[in-house]
């Protein structure tokens, strides 16, 4: 146990004291380490164990559960020791549930069984947001084991307006939601055909993102992998993604994140934004996108803005990334409209500035392997490439396309990006 420790301890040393990031822009991030805290805390003893099957939970897939979830929460979260909140291996059927805090000790959550969605859309309708499992101000948080989280989303994809226009356009649930959680750990996870959004990071702090497996059909529609929005300092490493969304989305609010390890497609790639809609305010900065590979996905790394917003997107880094087959690898769009009618022209916009792109490398499966579409009264500033080699798949000449771009340096890169 104490080797083990001791490991933990040296994995997040490393990730803090290496060399100085984006020296070529002369940036200082000032990541803080996570704290450890509740990794000590759940070493320590005594632990009590509370079991769903202790409160009456069934596990054969077709029982309610829910109550049962309730009934182990409110023993786990009240408990004054280390408490293990434990989902056997069975399958469990759950209606909308939050878990809330504060708790008064460490929890440990342990899925090492199944949990499944109810399919039943009404269970959703006195839900606030359209949550279907929601953990809310718990500090010291641990959710792990093994198991699967299955949004049973099936339901909601054929309802959707983006699959049947004669449909109105209604939020599904997200499947998994933290909402302002400090010092929280999730790891070790199958997470599978969610309704909407698979697991979203909500005015959270101090996050550890690991290990999690996440996968709904390329035609699932709102399918984001891991959406992080008003959260700060989190770590998102070795997960593989396929959706039919953005495989990582990062939106305003957000500061301090690092994704790296990450195997992403079938999706909509890596995504900052969309940020300003609206006409509103919207901050994002200090982002890593470190060692990823991205396979056949509609887009590569992707930062998208709304015209008539306000606000920055900056300090961001896109570095060692491998492409397959994707159709367009690197794109900055400040006139990004998500609307059947065309957007109205607007004057303001987020400014985007102190991006760089460093050791990129693949195929595009389009024309078009680089797109910088900038807004001409904000443009995007301060642009760096490095090392930058993107082939068109079946051999034939890429394409690279710079409106409102200064850039402040760029080597090596094809197709060459000529500013307009």
């Amino acid at each position: 146990m104490a080797m083990s420790y001791l490991l933990v301890v040296i994995f997040f040393a490393s990730l803090v004291s290496g060399e100085r990031p984006w020296s070529e822009l002369e940036l200082n991030r000032n990541v803080n380490s996570l704290d450890l805290n509740p990794m000590r805390r759940e070493l320590a003893s005594p632990t009590k164990t509370f079991s769903v099957d202790s409160y009456g939970a069934k596990g054969d897939g077709s029982h309610d559960d829910t109550e049962a979830f309730a009934m182990a929460w409110k023993g786990a979260c009240s408990s004054t020791t280390s408490a293990i909140l434990m989902v056997p291996k069975k399958s469990y059927l759950l209606k909308p549930i939050t878990f809330s805090g504060p708790c008064k000790s460490v929890v440990n959550v342990q899925i090492v069984g199944t949990i499944e969605a109810s399919n039943n859309r009404g269970d959703y309708k006195e839900v606030s947001n359209r949550q279907w499992l929601m953990f809310e101000n718990v500090e010291n948080l641990v959710v792990q084991g093994g198991g699967t989280i299955d949004g049973n989303g099936k339901i909601w994809w054929q309802n959707s307006c983006k699959i049947n226009d004669d449909l109105a356009c209604k939020d599904a649930p997200t499947a998994l939601t933290f909402l302002g959680c400090k010092n929280l750990v999730v790891k070790n996870l199958k997470i599978q055909n969610a309704q909407q959004i698979h697991v979203s990071f909500e005015k959270c702090s101090k996050v550890e993102a690991s290990s999690l497996a996440i996968s709904s059909p390329e035609s699932s529609p709102n399918t984001d992998g891991i959406h992080v929005t008003n959260t700060q300092n989190i770590q998102i490493s070795n997960c593989v993604i396929a959706t039919g969304d953005d495989c990582i989305s990062i939106v305003s609010g957000s500061q301090q994140v690092q994704a790296t390890g990450i195997t992403c497609g079938p999706g909509h790639g890596i995504s900052i934004g969309s940020l300003g809609q609206g006409n509103s305010g919207a901050y994002v900065s200090d982002v890593v996108v470190d060692g990823v590979k991205l396979i056949r996905t509609t887009n590569g790394v992707r930062i998208k803005t709304w015209q008539g917003g306000s606000g920055s997107a900056s300090n961001i880094k896109f570095q060692n990334i491998q492409m397959i087959g994707v159709s367009n690898p690197i794109i900055i769009d400040q006139n990004y409209c998500d609307r059947e009618k065309k957007c109205n022209q607007e004057t303001s916009a987020v400014q985007v500035k102190n991006i760089l792109y460093k050791n990129i490398h693949g195929t595009s499966a389009s024309v078009d392997a680089i797109t910088l579409n900038c807004s001409k009264n904000y443009p995007c500033e301060q642009i760096m490439m490095q090392n930058v080699v993107i082939e068109k798949e079946d051999g034939s000449s890429a394409k690279a396309s710079c409106i409102n771009a200064k850039f402040s340096g760029s080597s090596v890169v094809s197709p060459n990006c000529n500013p307009v």
